[in-house]
Order: structure tokens, then sequence, then C-alpha cells
């Protein structure tokens, strides 16, 4: 798979961006240490004028590349689920037990990050953790509708909906196949932050991975009758 990803490019909506910042070394620059400076200092106080003096460049070449940092944001996150997108596709594709293939996609969707050495000027480990902190906030705005029409969500719809026929594929009767499979996903943030933050309301540490949790969780409710 590493071979394979190395001749991957993350294909964003060009909607998102000005300019591809994946066409020049001031844009991969740009991506770099946005990540970096999101995660050290939240996204509400990071700003294109702090990149630049990171970056030692001027505030406006970062407007050259993008319009704002919410789009930034939605780039970024966008990118994580494309990257997220490719590791699901390239591991479960040859395995042909639907059962087998359900629970590797789930291990591999809520399981901790690692570098990724295929994408030099991006650190997915810390990506991951602006995804679990602020994902949030690129679709909880006025004006989210928009911007799904645009397309803006349709990587983490996409991944969303490949889970959603592993679980059809395991149990075609099941009702909710695409909450379930959106579950997995929000879910899967949702139990690192509480990691992170508020350990007495989980029960995933590092002995018990969510990873686990979910493929518990998944397999359990699928088997169940729901005939009546």
């Amino acid at each position: 798979m590493e071979k394979l990803l190395k001749s991957v490019k993350i294909n964003i909506n060009d909607k998102i961006y000005v300019k591809d910042p994946e066409s020049s070394d001031l844009g991969r620059r740009i991506i770099e240490h946005s990540i970096v400076m999101i995660h050290d200092l939240g996204f509400e106080a990071f700003t294109f004028k702090k990149l630049g003096l990171q970056i030692g460049s001027n505030e406006s070449s970062v407007y050259r590349y993008f319009e704002n940092k919410h789009k930034l944001l939605l780039y970024l996150t966008s990118w994580y689920w494309g990257w997220l997108e490719y590791q699901l596709v390239f591991a479960t594709n040859s395995i042909p037990k639907p059962e087998d293939k359900l629970a590797s996609a789930i291990r591999i969707l809520t399981r901790a990050t690692e570098v990724d050495a295929s994408f030099s000027h991006i650190n997915e480990v810390l990506l991951n953790k602006i995804v679990i902190n602020e994902y949030s906030k690129s679709y909880l705005t006025k004006e989210v509708d928009q911007e799904n029409k645009e397309g803006y969500f349709i990587i983490y719809k996409r991944l969303v909906n490949r889970i959603r026929e592993m679980i059809q594929d395991v149990n075609s009767s099941y009702p909710y196949p695409a909450s379930l499979a959106s579950s997995i996903l929000e879910g899967g943030l949702h139990q690192y932050f509480l990691m992170d933050h508020f350990s007495s309301m989980t029960d995933c540490n590092e002995k018990v991975p969510p990873a686990e949790f979910f493929v518990d969780l998944v397999f359990k409710t699928l088997k169940k009758d729901y005939n009546g």
C-alpha cells in the first residue's frame, strides 16, 4: 500500500481553494505550517497574518491560495478524509468476506493515526488532532447547505457511503446503514476527544482502543433481529 500511496494525489474540490497549494513550494509550506499552527494555537487564534510570519511570506500570499481560514480548514479536513479513503480502499479491496471487510474498515477509520511518509509536507498525526477538535467548525455554519450543494463535503460523504455499502453487504435487512456508517466516523472522533479531555466518560484507553469498541458495537447491532 505504501508504494501505491506514493503515486496518489488527494483530489480536493477546486472551489475550496483559489490556487491549488500542491502546485507550488509556497503552497505546500502553507499547508505544512498551517497544520502545526492550528494544532498549537487552535482554529480561533490562528490567522493568516501569523501564518505569513511563520513561513516568511506576506499575509497576502496566503490569500492567493485560500479566500479565508474557513476554506483552509475545509481543505485540510477534506484532504484528511481523502487520505483515509485511499487507505480504506487499498486495505479492504482484496478482502472477500463481507464481515472481515467491514471489521477491517472500522479499524482503519477509528485507529490511532500514524505519520505517512508518502506525504512529507503533511503531518497526519497533527492533522488527525485537528479533525478531532476542529472538524465540526467546518460545517456548523450558516453557509453549510450552500457549501454542501457545491460539493465541499463530497469526500466525507463518499467515505460514509462506502461504509454504508459494507454494512449492507453484511446485513441487507438492517434499516439504518447510513446512520450507523456516519456514527462510526463521528463516534470515532468523539471517543478520541473523550480520551483526551473527559476520560471518565469513555471506556476507551490505551489498552482498549476505540476501534475495538466500534467493531463490537457494530457487529452486535447487525446481529439483532429487526422483524418487529
